[in-house]
């Protein structure tokens, strides 16, 4: 990376990852209900960047929409079952680096509040005829810790990092309630991200997280282990960055619990088009809208997401 280079991707690493654990859409249903436990679709471009020390932190809003009318079984097909799920949500997160090093790493520390909207039906066949399931909930959701988060820069053109997230079951959670906000237990996720940035402004990023699932209390159902990895390529054009964007999900181990059969192993594939903007001292601006494909296991839809943010 040329040194003209350099300092805008510093100033891209203060205002990117403020993001890092914003709530996606999907993040509102638990696996052993067919979805993704801790958010995902959350990044794009700048994966491998935490923001550097600021006197006060690194903030960031992130409004999203999760819609989907299809549910898919472990086959792929589609269950002929009326689904329909839509999701609205509010995340904001604070992110703050420190003077502190370890392992030759700068040491931060974040946290991410999420409000979520989510509200749903579905078919159900029974014996006695079709059943028709339908809520809604709008309350806190799963709030996320990162107790420790670790930036490497690489000159002279690789930024990589590594963190420690902690889903608390502080999210609004119902046992009789099919939609909840929260998933009623704790998750635990290593992470880590690379961003690859050439002398030309070519970038590619990617990130990858495993969810260690504790027991639903209220269900006694214990979600498998589920392995995440989001992605983005672009080509930065003065403040902009332009390029696609997605993510693969794939559960690794089987469920466990009342109503598991073949393991309930969740998969699903997003793409789409990313775009962001950034100049540095300005906040940057960012908006992707994925479509998901491939799914197994789980529901199948559309993934938008806006999401600003600032260093301060």
């Amino acid at each position: 990376m040329t040194m003209h280079n350099l300092p805008r991707a510093r100033s891209l690493a203060a205002a990117a990852t403020l993001f890092c654990a914003l709530l996606s859409a999907t993040s509102a249903l638990a696996v052993e209900n067919g979805a993704t436990i801790t958010p995902f679709g959350v990044f794009d471009f700048s994966a491998g960047m935490l923001p550097p020390k600021t006197s006060i932190g690194t903030f960031g809003v992130r409004v999203t929409y999760y819609g989907a009318h299809t549910l898919k079984d472990s086959h792929g097909h589609s269950i002929d079952n009326d689904f329909d799920l839509n999701v609205k949500t509010i995340g904001l997160a604070y992110i703050r680096m420190t003077d502190l090093e370890l392992f030759n790493a700068t040491v931060g520390f974040g946290t991410v509040i999420p409000v979520v909207d989510i509200d749903g039906s579905l078919t159900v066949p029974t014996p006695g005829g079709p059943f028709d399931i339908s809520g809604d909930d709008l309350a806190l959701g799963d709030v996320q810790f990162m107790p420790i988060m670790l930036q490497w820069n690489a000159p002279p053109n690789w930024f990589v990092n590594a963190s420690l997230q902690v889903q608390a079951p502080t999210g609004h959670y119902n046992v009789n309630e099919p939609f909840n906000a929260g998933v009623n237990h704790w998750a635990i996720a290593p992470v880590l991200g690379a961003t690859y940035l050439s002398d030309s402004g070519f970038e590619v990023s990617s990130r990858i997280e495993l969810n260690f699932n504790t027991e639903n209390p209220d269900t006694d159902y214990t979600s498998g282990v589920e392995y995440k990895q989001e992605f983005a390529i672009g080509q930065h054009v003065g403040p902009w960055t332009l390029g696609v964007g997605g993510y693969f999900y794939q559960q690794l181990t089987d469920d466990k619990g009342p109503g598991v059969t073949d393991g309930n192993r969740a998969r699903v594939m997003a793409l789409g088009p990313a775009i962001s903007f950034f100049d540095p001292g300005k906040p940057i601006v960012t908006l992707h809208a994925y479509k998901e494909f491939a799914a197994e296991n789980r529901a199948e839809g559309i993934n938008v997401a806006l999401r600003i943010g600032m260093s301060f």
